[in-house]
């Protein structure tokens, strides 16, 4: 008869990291915002930003780098 050769750690690794990315799938699949933004298209005239603001603003340069970056 055949011996078994494998490690038996590995296969306990292997089911453990199995079980961790189905429960992550599971999770972001079930929350809300983690879902990918629709194709919505950013506005290519104005900047959003408006005088006194403070926080994060859709620069001009900002609109180039996420047009460059679109998949």
């Amino acid at each position: 008869m055949k011996q078994d050769t494998h490690d038996p750690q590995q296969r306990r690794h292997f089911l453990k990291a199995s079980a961790v990315l189905s429960a992550g799938a599971a999770a972001a699949a079930l929350i809300p915002g983690l879902a990918p933004a629709a194709d919505t298209p950013v506005s290519q005239g104005e900047p959003t930003a408006k005088p006194g603001q403070k926080g994060y603003q859709a620069s001009q340069h900002v609109l180039d780098y996420y047009r460059t970056a679109r998949i």
